[in-house]
């Protein structure tokens, strides 16, 4: 087996909205371009491709790498929810660690439409599932939308458990827009206040329309290599997938009595606890997290899931600014979800672009001093949860 999973080059394209984007195909081929180039590598090298998506039709992922090269590889399609394009990329390690391949290109990419916080129309057998653990515990309105009903829902469980207004969500937004303000790639950039933020429509519960990630298009992709090849070729600038672990749901996610369980809670701390044994760290050692904040009250939820705080110690992480440049670990300094855009499939390679950057050093007015470690939490619910421990080479 290759001892170890290098990231060798990363590409986005910058996120947009519906309707102001180029086609999903046109996105993704962008991306993996991005990637080879970065990395130096040709698309005549990679062996394996995996291709996470949510919305799309039928080998959307050859359709998109077809116009990059056509070598006759395996192209694996990936619907994982949100937690698609992790799931590519926790498969493009796999071949690479097992010694099958020696390089694999992780492309992820989403299309979507317009009014996402819409009543969903879609609904499948699994999310009926995860509709029916909400109305068994709180109730379930059939006119509220599906995805903010489950999170605004997990936010007051979190208020009614530890105390606290939702003044506290508001303030991720506040922080997540102060992030996003260096970020070039982030679709929302300009600062909020908390009052904009509390006074913004209501969407459901505690959540206001700006404690809501924006529907997103755009692709991201990551390009892994084994040491030996990375040796043999001369590669630089890699960053080591020191760990990483993927979990689904078990019976909790849908009986224990806890909302913050059926939004992935659970998922999020075994695949965290996975990901810190093989690499040998724990959470006080990462100086920076890419975590999965769709609505900012999941953000609060996913510093407990992490162990960046204690239980019930959200607040007291922000009120002492462990959560900023300057505080303990950095959370989201591309600006997240919240700021960045959220296209479902496309999520988890731009968190990994994100965090290689900084580990690099190449991250510009955003840059983390002194990045060594960084972690990347992404949940897609129905479910998968992913977290990935990256280490500077």
């Amino acid at each position: 087996m290759s001892n170890k999973a290098l990231i060798a080059g990363v590409g986005m394209v910058k996120f947009a909205k519906p309707g102001k984007n180029e086609m999903y195909d046109v996105m993704g081929a962008k991306a993996a371009l991005a990637a080879l180039e970065d990395a130096g590598v040709p698309y005549s090298a990679v062996q394996q491709a995996f291709v996470g998506y949510v919305y799309g039709n039928t080998c959307s992922g050859q359709t998109a790498l077809y116009s990059v090269g056509m070598t006759h590889i395996p192209i694996i399609n990936v619907n994982n929810a949100c937690a698609s394009g992790s799931s590519a990329i926790y498969l493009a390690r796999q071949a690479v660690l097992s010694g099958q391949v020696e390089v694999a290109l992780a492309l992820g990419f989403e299309q979507m439409s317009a009014g996402a916080l819409a009543v969903d129309d879609d609904r499948t057998p699994i999310t009926w599932r995860l509709d029916a653990a909400v109305q068994s515990i709180c109730g379930w309105d059939d006119n509220a939308p599906q995805a903010p009903q489950y999170f605004g829902s997990a936010g007051n469980e979190y208020l009614k458990r530890h105390g606290g207004t939702p003044e506290l969500f508001a303030q991720v937004s506040v922080k997540a827009r102060s992030h996003a303000l260096r970020n070039p790639y982030a679709l929302f950039s300009e600062p909020l206040t908390l009052e904009q933020v509390m006074t913004s429509t209501p969407i459901f519960g505690p959540l206001t329309k700006l404690m809501c990630c924006p529907p997103t298009c755009g692709a991201a992709a990551t390009l892994i290599v084994s040491e030996a090849y990375a040796r043999k070729h001369g590669l630089g600038q890699l960053v080591e997938i020191a760990g990483m672990g993927l979990a689904t749901d078990g019976p909790g996610s849908f009986d224990s009595g806890s909302l913050i369980n059926v939004v992935g809670d659970q998922m999020g701390r075994i695949a965290a606890r996975q990901a810190y044994e093989q690499a040998g760290i724990g959470p006080e050692d990462a100086q920076l997290v890419e975590l999965h904040d769709c609505f900012a009250p999941n953000e609060i939820i996913s510093y407990e899931t992490l162990g960046l705080c204690p239980e019930g110690g959200a607040a007291k992480f922000m009120a002492d600014g462990d959560n900023t440049y300057g505080g303990r670990i950095v959370t989201n300094p591309s600006g997240g979800l919240l700021s960045k855009g959220h296209p479902l499939g496309a999520t988890g390679p731009a968190q990994i672009a994100e965090l290689t950057w900084h580990l690099r050093g190449t991250a510009g007015a955003r840059q983390v001093p002194n990045a060594r470690v960084g972690i990347q939490h992404n949940v897609g619910l129905g479910g998968a949860g992913v977290v990935t421990v990256l280490k500077r080479a």
